[in-house]
């Protein structure tokens, strides 16, 4: 019989008070300024340093939160590795503005990383001209093309000058941390190459956004890449979760860390 699920670490912390959901890994939450109203990153301890996973979206109030847990939560130890499960703003927004902060490097699988650099830069007439030539293609009126032009260069305003220099991240290898393995594990649909990482000694899935629970990701055909079928690669992808341990807690980036990933695998396949 599948395991339900279960949301074993109570209530999520405010943005001041990271909380530990397990030896060395810490949970933080931080606002946003949309209808979903908060993302999960993950602080994780690394010997005499710091990696953070996942950064939230370049605003005062994020960058005061970050400040506020460098004061009080660091212990002095720097942040040298900051990773982006992918590339939209609320995970990877403020990652330019912490590897200056902390002479930090940033992690990131290579496709999530150019497309960032892609739209963090893109501000001028050709992306403008890109996406109404994509809305009028599926049908908008005027009314929606108006929010096309209002809303074409918001990814640039929400992040932080995106690194030059990556780290690329490849499905299935193992980063150490802290002295435990995690084997990343990159997925398409909600995004090119999202990436999961996957700790068993810890028994633990930071999954960003590719599993969420009580919500779906959002898998959508962007003007990048009209012709694309993105729905076809994340329930393929699915599978790629399927034979982790039955007792592994899920750490979203979204709502509250879980167990019963096959569960919620099977009703994700399900509702897509």
């Amino acid at each position: 019989m599948p395991a339900k699920i279960r949301y074993p670490c109570g209530n999520a912390p405010n943005n001041e008070d990271p909380q530990e959901v397990c030896p060395g890994v810490f949970w933080i939450r931080m606002p946003l300024p949309f209808k979903l109203d908060h993302v999960n990153l993950w602080l994780l301890e690394d010997g005499d340093q710091w990696t953070v996973i996942d950064t939230g979206i370049d605003c005062d109030e994020t960058r005061a939160a970050w400040e506020r847990i460098a004061a009080t939560h660091l212990n002095g130890k720097p942040v040298r590795r900051v990773i982006a499960t992918h590339f939209h703003p609320d995970h990877v927004g403020l990652a330019g503005w912490l590897v200056e902060r902390f002479s930090a490097t940033l992690w990131m699988p290579l496709s999530e990383w150019a497309m960032a650099q892609v739209l963090s830069r893109a501000v001028g007439d050709g992306i403008l001209d890109a996406y109404r030539h994509f809305y009028q293609a599926t049908g908008f009126g005027s009314d929606l093309m108006a929010l096309v032009d209002e809303r074409s260069t918001n990814y640039a305003r929400q992040v932080t000058p995106i690194p030059f220099s990556v780290r690329r991240i490849e499905d299935r290898e193992t980063i150490s941390v802290g002295g435990r393995n995690w084997q990343a594990i990159l997925a398409g649909g909600h995004a090119f190459e999202h990436a999961s990482f996957h700790c068993e000694e810890l028994g633990i899935l930071i999954a960003g956004d590719q599993i969420l629970p009580q919500i779906t990701p959002n898998v959508s055909v962007w003007p990048s890449e009209p012709k694309a079928n993105p729905l076809r690669h994340f329930l393929a992808d699915l599978d790629k979760f399927r034979g982790l341990p039955a007792g592994t807690l899920v750490l979203p980036g979204h709502r509250r860390p879980f167990t019963g990933l096959s569960t919620r695998l099977d009703e994700l396949a399900q509702h897509h």
